[in-house]
C-alpha cells in the first residue's frame, strides 16, 4: 500500500528479517528493472522488496499530477518500508526519488546507492552550464504536452520506448521477450499518462530540504548515457558527505542490465551485511 490509498504491486524475496532493501525502477520501466539483481540479494541474506513505482505496471495509476510530486512518491517508499530502517537502491527517476528521501528523511535510511540519477538540486544548475544536457533532455518538454505525447508514447505498438530502450543500450540488452513484458505494462489502463505525469509534476516540486546528502552513498554511473552527461555524477557526489562514485566506461543508462554481475557485487558489497 503507498499514501493516499494508492496501492503498490511489489516484487519481493529474500529472508524477511534480513536487512531491508528496497529497490526503484525508473522510466519507462517497472520492478522487472531488477531481475537481475533481485534473486543474487535475496540469496546473500536480504530482504528485497521491488515495487512498481505509482503510475506503473501493476500499482495504481491516478490521473492527477499533484499525484506525482516527489514527496508522494517518496512516501510511498517509508510507507512500503513500514518503520523499518532500510537500504534504497534507485535508477534513473527511482534514483531521483531516492536521492530525495535522503535529503527529506535520512535517519530512515542505512546506505543509498544511485543508478544514473542526477541529484535534485543539481540538474537545473548544471544544464545551465552545460548546454549538451540541454538538448539530451529535449523529452521532457515534450513529455509536458498532455494527448500528443501519450499519443506519441502509444504509436506503433510502443514503437517510441521500446526504441529508446533498445537503441539508447549496447546491442542484445533487452531482448524482444524484455520489449514485449515492457509493452504489456504501457498497455496497463492509465499507465502512458500515470508515467508521464512524473515529469509533469516537475513543474510542482519544491525546493530540496537540505543539499547535502548524509547518508553513506554509492554512486555507480554508466558513461555512454544518452540522455545524462557524465558530469552530472560528479556533481552530485560532491554533495555526498560519504560518499563514492563508480564509473561504467562501457555502460549505457541501462548499466544494471548491461553490467548486472558486477552491479550486484558493488551493491553486496556496499549494503550493511546480511
Amino acid at each position: 500500500m503507498g499514501t493516499d490509498g494508492v496501492r503498490l504491486h511489489v516484487e519481493a524475496a529474500g529472508p524477511e528479517h534480513g536487512p531491508l532493501v528496497v529497490l526503484l525502477h525508473g522510466f519507462p520501466e517497472f520492478s522487472y528493472a531488477w531481475r537481475r539483481q533481485v534473486g543474487p540479494l535475496a540469496e546473500a541474506g536480504f530482504r528485497v522488496l521491488a515495487p512498481d513505482q505509482r503510475g506503473y505496471g501493476g500499482s495504481d495509476k491516478p490521473r492527477e499530477v499533484g499525484a506525482y510530486v516527489l514527496d508522494a512518491l517518496a512516501d510511498d517508499v517509508l510507507r512500503l518500508a513500514g518503520g523499518r530502517r532500510f537500504s534504497l537502491v534507485g535508477h534513473d527517476w527511482g534514483g531521483v526519488v531516492a536521492w530525495w528521501l535522503a535529503l527529506r528523511n535520512p535517519e530512515r535510511l542505512d546506505r543509498l546507492a544511485i543508478l544514473n540519477a542526477p541529484h535534485p538540486a543539481t540538474l537545473a544548475s548544471y544544464a545551465a552550464g552545460h548546454p549538451g544536457q540541454l538538448v539530451k533532455s529535449w523529452y521532457v518538454l515534450f513529455f509536458q504536452f498532455p494527448v500528443l505525447a501519450e499519443a506519441a508514447f502509444r504509436a506503433g505498438n510502443f514503437r517510441m520506448p521500446a526504441g529508446a530502450l533498445a537503441g539508447t543500450s549496447r546491442r542484445g540488452t533487452f531482448t524482444r521477450e524484455d520489449l514485449d513484458r515492457y509493452r504489456a505494462a504501457w498497455a496497463e489502463p492509465g499507465a502512458v499518462t500515470g508515467m508521464l505525469n512524473w515529469y509533469r509534476a516537475l513543474r510542482r516540486r519544491r525546493r530540496p530540504p537540505s543539499g547535502r546528502i548524509r547518508v553513506p552513498t554509492l554512486i555507480l554511473w554508466g558513461d555512454r548515457d544518452a540522455f545524462l552527461q557524465p558530469g552530472l555524477a560528479d556533481a552530485a557526489l560532491d554533495l555526498c558527505d560519504d560518499g563514492r562514485l563508480v564509473r561504467f566506461e562501457r555502460a549505457t543508462h541501462w548499466l544494471q542490465h548491461e553490467e548486472a554481475e558486477r552491479v550486484t557485487r558493488e551493491l553486496i558489497a556496499f549494503l550493511p551485511g546480511a
